[in-house]
């Protein structure tokens, strides 16, 4: 943004300069011109004063003083007659030479003034020229012309030019300088609240702009921005006691609700819906401790710790093997006999809980669910748990970590919490949650990354 800024204003410097700059010189220019045209015709007339009366009469003008006066180097001064010839020449010793078919001679005989440039061959240079009628009582008797090189002019217009270059570029160094600053005392501010926006966007709820010290329009940006997340902050924090206090007040009255069911003694037609209810329950009581985990977890910053994902690995098979074997699945470990990564204290067992829980729960009878560990470059180490049940589409594997998300069709008792759960709790650590097509094409694989345990 601040480049984006500081080429706006050079742009803005640069256009406004070429306005102003290029008329200037070419001004300054054709003033130059002119004013050497206006000299030379001034020194043409003093000349033609001289000569009238010898060109009245017919003899030749003495101007040797006048040629010795005139000292501009490569200046030349010509006098003509009536018809034409020269009767006095600066520039040559030989007179008598028809000049009467000069452009500018036959204008000036013709009673015309007559000026303009042109390139000098004889001379290699550019050349000012004036030629004016010597006439008196409606008579021309001659002519005067005066050519004068313009390096003279050339070179002020040259200088002048150079000059204003130099101005220019001075001036752009100096706007882009100032710009600079003015762009960074914008851009500052404006890049302070998108951090702050950045780190809320992130989970950060104690994320805040500050004192930005920029331009009113930003302050008062980040003024509101500062409100805003002070307002969500207390929103998530109301949501999260929320959900903390009803799943506290909850479990109590379903724990009493279970033990009721349990010493009831059903007929045998009210059996099943006893059973029934008995079920729905326990599916209540997993998804009040669901939500306890949820909100303990957020509720404040996440101690981490160094663990040994093989041996929770191993620890957590064994807890589930008795439920694999009533479903008839195999549990198995693959990777080395011990994996030490960074993780959320006590985090990576309640992973491998959620993963195994919803991979039991889908496995077909026979099926092998593999718990495999690998070590990364960096230090970390991956988990993943593989089922070999009916997988997920790609558009179910994008929304399955979402909140009391259910494939659809699904009979599960599950809270839909599971997945939720175990993405929070990865995100927490540092880690990440994906979830994959089995490496057959067959089942769901859910892999997760951990961070390298902390220097020693």
């Amino acid at each position: 943004m601040t480049r984006r800024l500081l080429l706006t204003y050079l742009t803005i410097t640069a256009f406004t300069l070429v306005v102003v700059v290029v008329p200037l010189g070419l001004t300054f220019a054709s003033r130059e011109r002119n004013q050497l045209e206006i000299d030379v015709e001034r020194d043409a007339q003093s000349v033609a004063s001289l000569v009238e009366d010898d060109l009245e009469h017919g003899t030749t003008p003495d101007l040797a003083s006048v040629f010795a006066d005139y000292d501009v180097a490569g200046a030349r001064i010509l006098v003509v007659d009536a018809q034409g010839r020269s009767v006095a020449d600066s520039g040559r010793s030989d007179l008598d030479r028809d000049y009467s078919t000069r452009p500018a001679i036959a204008a000036a005989l013709d009673g015309q003034r007559a000026t303009g440039s042109r390139r000098s061959e004889t001379l290699d240079a550019n050349i000012v020229y004036v030629a004016i009628p010597v006439a008196s009582d409606g008579s021309v008797h001659g002519a005067v012309r005066i050519t004068l090189p313009s390096e003279t002019v050339d070179e002020r217009v040259r200088s002048t030019w150079i000059r204003l270059a130099a101005l220019s570029g001075i001036v752009l160094v100096t706007v882009a300088g100032v710009g600079l600053v003015l762009a960074r005392s914008v851009t500052r501010p404006i890049r302070q609240v998108e951090e702050a926006a950045q780190r809320l966007a992130e989970g950060d709820l104690e994320a805040r702009a500050g004192d930005v010290h920029g331009p009113p329009e930003v302050d008062a940006l980040a003024r509101q921005f500062d409100t805003t997340a002070e307002r969500l902050a207390q929103l998530v924090e109301v949501q999260r006691r929320f959900v903390s206090d009803a799943s506290h007040q909850l479990r109590t009255p379903l724990t009493a609700l279970r033990l009721r069911l349990e010493t009831m003694q059903p007929t045998a037609d009210d059996r099943p819906r006893v059973d029934a209810a008995l079920a729905e329950t326990d599916r209540l009581s997993r998804l009040v401790q669901s939500l306890l985990v949820i909100a303990r977890s957020e509720a404040a910053e996440p101690e981490l710790a160094d663990v040994d994902l093989a041996a929770i690995a191993r620890d957590r098979r064994d807890a589930w093997s008795e439920f694999a074997d009533r479903s008839a699945v195999d549990l198995v470990i693959e990777g080395p006999e011990s994996l030490v990564v960074r993780a959320v204290d006590g985090g990576v067992e309640q992973i491998l809980d959620n993963l195994l829980s919803n991979a039991l729960d889908i496995s077909p009878e026979h099926t092998t669910i593999t718990i495999g560990l690998t070590s990364n470059d960096d230090g970390g180490g991956q988990l993943t748990v593989t089922d070999q049940g009916p997988g997920m589409t790609d558009d179910q594997r994008r929304q399955a970590t979402a909140r009391f998300w259910r494939p659809p069709g699904s009979t599960s008792s599950g809270s839909g919490l599971g997945l939720a759960i175990v993405d929070h709790l990865a995100l927490s650590g540092g880690g990440e949650l994906s979830l994959e097509p089995g490496p057959t094409g067959v089942g769901l694989c859910a892999r997760l990354t951990f961070a390298p345990p902390q220097e020693p």
